[in-house]
């Protein structure tokens, strides 16, 4: 595949893929701090706000980190590890039973695909057109675009 592609296709697929998560915290979980630490509280989550906290800036930094695919392996893992909390505390659908198991089940699946998504990211990098690339190019000099 010719490199302007697979370069446009990669950071399409980083928007595309963090878009989820800056949505949730710029578009719920900033502008309805108040409602969503106390859906934490009732879930059992400790210091709900301060893990609040934690999870907008995982969400915020781990997303911009992996679009501009700077130091996309970190941003990676922080949604990885926002991914892992998240599912475990808000999609239980092992302690539910009929149609709240099915919809947290069907949500449990979703996070599980995003978790390889990061899984992925960590392991291959952010691929063309990101920073990353570009920094690595300078660092061993070479101004050539890859074939």
């Amino acid at each position: 595949m010719p490199y302007p592609v697979r370069a446009f296709l990669t950071v399409l697929g980083r928007v595309m893929l963090c878009a989820i998560f800056l949505m949730a915290a710029l578009g719920n979980k900033i502008p309805h701090f108040h409602d969503v630490a106390a859906v934490m509280e009732k879930v059992g989550i400790p210091a709900p706000q301060l893990m609040l906290v934690g999870a907008i800036v995982f969400l915020i930094v781990g997303s911009l980190s992996v679009i501009l695919g700077f130091k996309a392996r970190f941003g990676a893992t922080l949604l990885l590890i926002f991914l892992i909390l998240a599912t475990y505390y808000f999609h239980n659908f092992w302690a539910l039973e009929g149609k709240d198991q099915e919809a947290q089940m069907i949500q449990f699946m979703k996070n599980l695909g995003l978790m390889g998504a990061m899984l992925l990211t960590i392991a291959n990098g952010s691929g063309p057109a990101s920073l990353d690339e570009v920094l690595a190019r300078r660092a061993v000099g070479r101004t050539v675009v890859p074939s």
